[in-house]
């Protein structure tokens, strides 16, 4: 799926009732990666919408990650949810698209220039997310709120999985849907970090409609049932 085009069905057409809209992209990272396609199939099997991908260099984050051959293993059937934890995202946008992204988030922390980075993912037919920390205020987003598809509010600090949500990013959930709603109706924003379904009833109230969930979907007894808690 490529840019210009809905995410996940008739996302644009639905904003009427947003309980539709309720998207889940299930990160891999908190799977059993020695088997990355079996683990991929089984949550889409259980209802995930996307597929989560997070790209950690060890310098934007202390962590490193997988890259782009293992992201090209992954079935063409996926959405694919990029997100780019790495101090120079402008670089990579070409290798991702080419390995199947149909989302790349890049950090506005990061060195990139943020304009000449939207438009090139832009430009290799993706859409476009911006990606904040806990700690970084809403209004460094907002001038990108009508240039992008998403936005994505880190509810953890990123480079671990399996932290525990900070609730102190509510706010900021809230102040990027309340001026999206004025700038760009139909902005989505994401949530990653500590989402379960005791947090994705608050970071929905807040105003996000992607929820991205590892350790609760992968280490769950039930995923298909812990998938329906989180939507």
């Amino acid at each position: 799926m490529r840019y210009n085009a809905s995410p996940v069905g008739n996302y644009l057409d639905e904003k009427e009732d947003k309980s539709l809209n309720i998207k889940v992209s299930a990160s891999i990272l908190n799977a059993d990666l020695s088997a990355i396609g079996a683990e991929t199939a089984r949550a889409d099997a259980a209802g995930a919408d996307w597929v989560h991908f997070d790209v950690m260099d060890g310098h934007f984050v202390d962590n490193i990650s997988y890259g782009a051959p293992v992201q090209k293993a992954l079935s063409k059937r996926y959405f694919i949810d990029t997100h780019l934890m790495v101090t120079h995202p402008h670089t990579q946008i070409g290798i991702f698209a080419d390995s199947g992204s149909d989302m790349i988030t890049f950090h506005i922390e990061s060195e990139s220039d943020t304009d000449h980075t939207v438009n090139k993912i832009h430009r290799a037919g993706l859409m476009a997310g911006i990606a904040l920390k806990p700690s970084t205020p809403a209004e460094s987003v907002f001038p990108y709120l009508e240039k992008t598809e998403m936005i994505l509010v880190m509810t953890v600090e990123p480079g671990y999985g399996g932290q525990g949500f900070l609730s102190y990013t509510l706010p900021k959930i809230r102040e990027i849907r309340k001026r999206a709603n004025r700038v760009n109706p139909d902005l989505m924003i994401e949530v990653d970090g500590g989402i379960t379904n005791e947090t994705a009833p608050l970071v929905k109230e807040a105003g996000a409609d992607v929820l991205v969930s590892g350790s609760y979907l992968f280490k769950a007894k039930d995923m298909y049932k812990a998938m329906q808690s989180l939507k």
